[in-house]
């Protein structure tokens, strides 16, 4: 049972990180792990969706987010016609930037999620015993 209330608890400093994260930068989490994906090289929506981990339905509205709001931008693949690639546009690596620079947030972050699962696993240590 205690795990399971310290997992909710790591769930809790995740979505409070992204609601600061989205007020502070105006991207959604999964928008700043689109970019950083976009970063090195173009792919098509369906690379995204696993790379991201989400639905096909839920990439879509995280890339037409991001192409709004001019951070990404589409083209027809060179082979295949039918195909759409996304790449990262200047204004999208210039927020990634932004957010690189100021990534102090994303820090605190993670060593609030380590110092739950170093929680987690000294409560199951003890509980062997």
């Amino acid at each position: 049972m205690q795990n399971l209330c310290t997992l909710r608890e790591i769930y809790r400093i995740i979505r409070d990180f992204e609601e600061k994260f989205q007020q502070e930068y105006g991207l959604s989490l999964n928008e700043g792990m689109l970019l950083c994906g976009l970063r090195e090289q173009e792919h098509t929506s369906s690379e995204i969706a696993k790379a991201l981990g989400l639905t096909n339905s839920n990439t879509s509205k995280v890339i037409k987010s991001a192409e709004d709001k001019g951070y990404i931008e589409r083209s027809i693949g060179k082979e295949d016609k039918r195909q759409m690639n996304f790449s990262i546009t200047e204004a999208g690596i210039k927020k990634l930037t932004e957010i690189g620079e100021e990534g102090e947030n994303i820090n605190v972050l993670l060593e609030n999620i380590l110092k739950k699962s170093n929680e987690i696993y000294e409560h199951e240590k003890c509980s062997e015993r």
